[in-house]
């Protein structure tokens, strides 16, 4: 199974992931547009136990549209995201964090009222309102 590394910009806050994600999925949420600086925020999900975290985060907490807490971790020096988690059973990581253009496009869609109209979804990814 292979391994997956991301990093923050500055290389301080790093993260492992090792074997393929359980899901990856791109949304386009207006408070993941924000975090982003993008049209959308693509994630790849993998199982806590699959990850292993270096270096030193912050921690930003933001309430979702149903009520659920994201955590968000980030570098304190160069703020690039890393990953974040709302179920203490999975880790999500932005997957330009991985910089790596072979990674598996998304497989889900989420949000797409919000979406940009000339933003493109994926082949055969599942649309969720």
């Amino acid at each position: 199974m292979p391994d997956h590394r991301a990093e923050c910009s500055c290389g301080q806050l790093s993260l492992v992931a090792h074997g393929d994600p359980v899901n990856v999925g791109m949304c386009h949420c207006l408070a993941c547009q924000r975090r982003t600086g993008s049209t959308y925020g693509a994630q790849a999900r993998f199982r806590t136990d699959q990850v292993e975290i270096a270096g030193e985060s912050t921690e930003f907490v933001r309430i979702g549209d149903e009520g659920n807490a994201c955590h968000f971790h980030f570098c304190p020096r160069c703020g690039a995201t890393v990953y974040c988690w709302f179920d203490a059973e999975f880790r999500s990581v932005p997957v330009g964090a991985f910089a790596d253009p072979t990674f598996e496009p998304p497989r889900v869609s989420v949000y797409e009222e919000r979406m940009h109209p000339w933003v493109g979804v994926p082949e055969g990814a599942k649309h969720i309102f």
